[in-house]
């Protein structure tokens, strides 16, 4: 069966992955970039949704993968900038991914879609990240947000899901991506964004239920959480 299914930050890395990867499947996918909807504003976002309705005929599956990242430690950073700081990350990493799963869940329920959401959170929720602690905390956001709604949502049958992937092979963190970066994993390397990628078609296909709440670490074992 063809679903419909939006991705956002789909334009480029672990998005685009994603947004080809259900393509593959022969689902239809709205892929929203940056220039296509800001997710700080709740507007913007609404007007997002209710155009991917439109095009896909409905939504089955959404996949939170927009996120802000930006170095800036409190070492760093004026008090000014670190409040700015805070305030821009959380805007799109939480309160943009809050906004959006609300709608898309309302739409669910309303046409009584048993639906998917998949969040794409991060290592760093776990692991910690010094050089960049407003990223890292608002994973762990996103990844709280992910399971409290699986409890709440799943008496409509719909599933929340995270996944917390390390670094991952892309343009937009090239410049991070060190040797000694790459020897964090036993492996010897970072993600590929397909890899991630198949991870979130399995967590938004019907056999992934019962999965629902979980955070599924992507981390090469890097890092190890008991």
């Amino acid at each position: 069966m063809t679903r419909g299914v939006l991705v956002t930050g789909g334009s480029r890395g672990i998005g685009a992955a994603i947004a080809d990867a259900f393509r593959d499947k022969g689902d239809k996918v709205v892929a929203l970039s940056s220039s296509d909807a800001d997710l700080a504003d709740p507007d913007a976002i609404e007007r997002a949704v209710t155009s991917a309705v439109e095009t896909l005929g409905g939504i089955d599956v959404l996949v939170n993968n927009a996120g802000l990242v930006e170095l800036g430690s409190l070492h760093g950073l004026s008090y000014a900038d670190w409040q700015s700081l805070w305030q821009r990350t959380f805007a799109v990493n939480v309160f943009g991914a809050a906004n959006m799963s609300y709608l898309v869940a309302r739409h669910m329920i309303d046409r009584g879609i048993r639906g998917r959401i998949v969040n794409v959170g991060s290592r760093g929720a776990f692991r910690g990240e010094p050089d960049m602690p407003a990223y890292g905390a608002s994973k762990a956001a996103l990844h709280s947000l992910g399971q409290s709604l699986a409890v709440s949502l799943a008496p409509h049958g719909i599933a929340v899901t995270s996944v917390a992937p390390g670094f991952v092979g892309t343009d937009r963190v090239a410049e991070m991506v060190t040797e000694d970066v790459r020897r964090q994993s036993p492996f010897g390397r970072v993600a590929r964004p397909e890899e991630i990628a198949g991870a979130v078609i399995y967590l938004a296909s019907a056999e992934a239920e019962w999965a629902s709440g979980t955070v599924v670490d992507l981390n090469g074992a890097s890092y190890l959480r008991t």
